[in-house]
C-alpha cells in the first residue's frame, strides 16, 4: 500500500489525476469489435520458436534490435491485423543464445487496431519495445517479483458496464510515455499528453480496449508471477505486418 501522508484533499486531487490518466487510455465506454474469437488458434504454430531459434518467431530487425542485449524475458504480442482488435500474447525466455516459449494466451489490443504513432484516443495501441518494470491493481500482490501498487484506486468506475469493473484488479505497465519506478496509475507523461499514457496489460473483459493488451486473469497472475525485474523483460507488441517489418 502506498503511504498516507497527503492531506484529504491532496489525496483526493490526486486520485482524480490517476482516474482522468486511466480513463484516456483503457477506460470509456467499451465496444466489441465484432471478432472475439481466441486469437491463439490460428497462430500457435506459427508463434512457437524453431528448436535452438535465435529469433522470436515473426519479429522483424527493426524491432528485434531494439529488445535490449541484457534481456532474457519478451511478452510478444502478435496482433491479428492492423485495424483487429485481436491479438496473442507469448511468453518466451532466453536459454543461452536461443529463445524459447514459455505460455501464449489469447488477448485483445486496442478496438481500432494498432498504430506506429499513437497519440491520445486514437482507440489504437501502440507498436514498439516496450519494457516492463512496475505492476499494480485492486487485488493484493499474487507473488510478483516487480514492485507493485496494491491501491483501491486502481477500480474501474461503477458507471461502467459491469463487465469493466474487475479489469485493473491486476495489471503491469507498459513503459510507453511513463516513468518507469513508479506505480502503474502514476499520471506523468513525458512527452505529453498529446502521445497518450497509461498503457497497462491487464485483465481481459472480452472486447477491444482503448490502447492497453487485456489478458486472463490467469495469464495475468502466470505473468506477474514469472516476469523477474533481473531478466528486465520487455514487451514487443504489433500487428503481424509492422512486427516482420
Amino acid at each position: 500500500m502506498r503511504k498516507n501522508g497527503a492531506s484529504r484533499t491532496a489525496v483526493a486531487v490526486a486520485s482524480l489525476a490517476t482516474l482522468l490518466a486511466s480513463l484516456s487510455a483503457c477506460g470509456g465506454t467499451h465496444q466489441s469489435d465484432g471478432g472475439d474469437k481466441d486469437a491463439s488458434a490460428s497462430g500457435s504454430s506459427a508463434h512457437r520458436p524453431a528448436v535452438g531459434s535465435t529469433r522470436i518467431p515473426g519479429v522483424g530487425d527493426r524491432l528485434y534490435r531494439r529488445i535490449p542485449a541484457d534481456t532474457g524475458q519478451v511478452v510478444a504480442v502478435y496482433g491479428v491485423g492492423r485495424d483487429s482488435a485481436r491479438s496473442t500474447a507469448v511468453l518466451y525466455t532466453r536459454h543461452g543464445k536461443s529463445w524459447r516459449r514459455q505460455g501464449s494466451w489469447p488477448a485483445h489490443n486496442g478496438k481500432k487496431g494498432w498504430t506506429t504513432d499513437h497519440h491520445e484516443d486514437d482507440r489504437r495501441s501502440p507498436v514498439g519495445v516496450f519494457t516492463l518494470t512496475d505492476a499494480g491493481g485492486v487485488l493484493a500482490d499474487p507473488g510478483t517479483r516487480l514492485p507493485y501498487t496494491r491501491d483501491a484506486s486502481f477500480a474501474a468506475p461503477r458507471w461502467w458496464a459491469k463487465s469493466h469493473w474487475h479489469d485493473f484488479d491486476y495489471v503491469i505497465a507498459i513503459d510507453y510515455n511513463r516513468l518507469k519506478g513508479t506505480p502503474p496509475d502514476d499520471p506523468t507523461r513525458p512527452q505529453g499528453d498529446a502521445k497518450g499514457g497509461s498503457i497497462w496489460l491487464h485483465l481481459d473483459h472480452g472486447s477491444g480496449t482503448s490502447a492497453c493488451i487485456s489478458l486472463s486473469e490467469a495469464a495475468m497472475q502466470y505473468l506477474l508471477r514469472t516476469l523477474d525485474p533481473h531478466q528486465h523483460p520487455v514487451v514487443v507488441m504489433g500487428d503481424r505486418a509492422n512486427l516482420k517489418a
